[in-house]
């Protein structure tokens, strides 16, 4: 053992820690105002959303210069760094899948900036390499986004993204001899690539006008590509132009019997989805209706049994259900009805159905015979998350990755004839599991509604309200925060570091009905409830405002710039990541429209009044003391553009005065998330470092190293 020879140190006050005003490089404004149903709204910075133009390019530049500035001058910054190398650096295995007689998993050595594809022939046999993504590109930014293996194992489909970007390529590998085919596929988003025969279905956009990545993408269509022959030759399956804000994907049964079709259309605010069929054993050649109306209820089909189809869906069942559709009489029947706990994902592998439900965000799994008789429970090692439970109707074992927030992916082989787990592959991780523990606490939102929160920390610590403190959140699109480990979150907890993770509404923690409580109208919910989260940490003495940090990305970048609009003194320090800031206009770029589900459009008057009563440009109000604020996102973001953080940036910078900084930290090619491991390490380092020195945290505490 080792130590570093760092110190730990907390101000006595903030003001011992004064700093002079930053000068932030001029954002030019003009007098561009929109009227939303009578009502002028200004956007000064319209201009910063052309991110082909030189003038956005040079005040890119500009703000990085500031914001790199100030991060270096943090004498700990590398030291954090380091140590978050250190830490992420182990072997990282993905569960392995089967097709035929190979196994494929991923692994990365530890600090590759992408995890390379292996397979091997049988479970014991000989790890070869298929493919790494590290040689795709010279800075480790080209990632590989797809490979999906032909029913028959000769070829796959390969898809890789660049810089980040949601655009993909795809290829096909000849399996045997590890070359690819002479066609490759462009403007490929939102899309499988399912096997069927000898090509397989795909779906993409019109090539885009103007700028790639921020333009608007519409008419999705699908495809189907026939080996060794142009792109120019594909097959169109299917588009609808009448409705070019839909998602229109395919998808094809184990036995390619069927091709499935899901149509969704929440850019008219409809968050569920329609459902169509193709029967090939019987010769169908048109698509025929399972649900022919796009709907607010969702089908997703798991498997087929034959001629019925095993269909996953919140239909009259806010908590989900699975239900069996046959194509023959057109009828339903449940198979796994509706329970109290939410239905979070259905698997099938060897004749058994995998139900994983959540029990207050914790995962409990159920195995089921295929006519839906349960016949065990699977027992895991602790509360936390466990994912999986898939694979081919002839396996004898499935694999499954359990985590939680101090329990490092675990892989589980599960054996279905003697229903026992054992470990599979388990990871070394630098520090130590016992020294940390984790406590769910429900606390009380604004309007008397339970919410439950993880909190994790060191064993020991002193519940004085001096604590650094960082609360995260998300709460929205039906998604759901269960617990998970973050290698790189240790380096925080390492620092006397409390992690805090609220279950707001909006997200899917407790079915449908939580989804609901969170969209449109009721979005104040959301920032209620996150709100109330930091509220709770301070009164129950975890931390105080002087030591308290919020931070979340995309829609979690949104709630981040909402609350410290809303309740600035609440805290001091804000990280909004990747936010999405501007809730007037976020359905113009890419595929911004497919979130009107989740927060109504500018275009309806009601929604309009709520969206503008919270969206975070136009809520900054000259003369408030916000709280010290790192702003991130990158230039290969095309899901969440940029132009929302570069005009949150100037906006911020603009109205106030203080002294706290109003940083914009912007990565190039990098997308939504971080592109590569580098990326990951040195972002996170950044936010940290940025958090603890804004908190008065001068030096670092002695870290026990291996």
């Amino acid at each position: 053992m080792r130590l570093t020879s760092l110190l730990f140190m907390m101000a006595g006050t903030t003001a011992a820690f004064a700093q002079a005003p930053l000068t932030y490089p001029t954002s030019r404004k003009t007098d561009q105002t929109d009227t939303y149903h009578g009502t002028a709204v200004a956007d000064p910075y319209r201009w910063l959303e052309d991110d082909r133009s030189a003038e956005t390019g040079e005040w890119v530049k500009a703000q990085n210069t500031v914001t790199f500035g100030y991060l270096e001058q943090i004498p700990y910054r590398k030291q954090l760094q380091e140590r978050l190398e250190k830490i992420y650096n182990y072997p990282k295995f993905s569960a392995p899948s089967r097709k035929k007689d190979w196994f494929y998993f991923y692994k990365n050595d530890g600090l590759q900036n992408q995890s390379v594809l292996y397979r091997q022939k049988g479970i014991d046999g000989t790890p070869e390499v298929i493919l790494d993504p590290n040689k795709l590109s010279t800075d480790g930014t080209t990632r590989l986004s797809r490979f999906n293996i032909s029913k028959d194992g000769r070829y796959a489909v390969v898809g890789t993204s660049k810089g980040g970007s949601d655009w993909n390529e795809y290829q096909i590998m000849d399996l045997s001899t590890r070359q690819y085919l002479p066609e490759k596929i462009e403007w490929v988003k939102v899309s499988g690539a399912s096997w069927q025969g000898n090509g397989f279905y795909y779906s993409r956009y019109p090539k885009p006008e103007g700028s790639a990545l921020a333009a608007k993408n519409e008419n999705h269509q699908v495809f189907y590509h026939t080996l060794n022959t142009p792109q120019s030759a594909d097959r169109l399956v299917f588009e609808d132009a009448k409705n070019p804000q839909r998602f229109h994907t395919v998808a094809t049964s184990e036995d390619e019997r069927f091709v499935l079709l899901t149509v969704s259309d929440r850019g008219k605010g409809k968050d569920g989805n329609a459902l169509f069929f193709m029967d090939l054993l019987k010769g169908d050649k048109t698509f025929k209706p399972v649900l022919a109306e796009v709907t607010d209820f969702s089908y997703n089909v798991i498997d087929n049994e034959g001629d019925k189809l095993l269909i996953e869906t919140n239909a009259n069942a806010p908590n989900g259900k699975l239900v069996q559709f046959s194509t023959a009489t057109s009828t339903f029947s449940d198979l796994l009805p509706e329970k109290a706990e939410p239905l979070t994902s259905v698997g099938t592998a060897g004749g058994k159905l995998f139900a994983s439900y959540s029990k207050d965000v914790t995962t409990q799994v159920r195995v089921y015979d295929l006519n839906g008789k349960l016949e065990n429970d699977i027992q895991f090692p602790s509360v936390g998350t466990a994912s999986g439970f898939d694979g081919q109707r002839d396996d004898k074992f499935v694999f499954y990755t359990f985590t939680s927030f101090t329990f490092p992916p675990t892989i589980y082989r599960y054996d279905l004839a003697t229903r026992k787990s054992t470990v599979f592959r388990e990871p070394e991780v630098d520090f130590k599991p016992t020294d940390y523990e984790t406590k769910q606490v429900f606390y009380t939102s604004k309007d008397g509604t339970k919410v439950p929160m993880f909190i994790t920390y060191k064993k020991g610590i002193r519940l004085d309200g001096s604590n650094p403190t960082l609360l995260y959140g998300y709460g929205g699109f039906n998604i759901s925060l269960p617990p998970a480990f973050s290698p790189l979150r240790i380096g925080f907890l390492e620092q006397g570091g409390v992690y805090a993770q609220a279950n707001l509404r909006g997200g899917s923690e407790y079915g449908e009905k939580w989804h609901e409580q969170g969209m449109k109208l009721k979005k104040q919910n959301v920032f209620d409830d996150f709100i109330a989260a930091a509220e709770y940490l301070i009164k129950e003495k975890y931390t105080s405002s002087a030591t308290l940090a919020i931070n979340g990305g995309s829609n979690g970048g949104l709630l981040v710039g909402a609350v410290m609009n809303q309740r600035p003194e609440l805290f001091k320090v804000a990280v909004p990541q990747v936010g999405v800031m501007d809730m007037l206009r976020f359905h113009k770029f890419t595929i911004g429209w497919n979130w009107i589900a989740d927060y109504g459009s500018s275009d309806n008057a009601d929604e309009f009044k709520a969206l503008n009563a919270y969206s975070p440009i136009h809520n900054i109000r000259p003369g408030i003391n916000y709280p010290a604020t790192l702003i991130t996102t990158a230039d290969h973001d095309d899901r969440v553009v940029p132009a929302h953080s570069f005009k949150y940036a100037a906006t911020l910078q603009a109205a106030y005065k203080g002294t706290n900084p109003m940083l914009i930290r912007i990565d190039t090619n990098s997308g939504h998330g971080a592109s590569n491991t580098k990326k990951a390490i040195e972002a996170s380092a950044d936010i940290y470092a940025f958090i603890l020195w804004n908190m008065g945290v001068r030096s670092l505490r002695e870290v026990a190293r291996k």
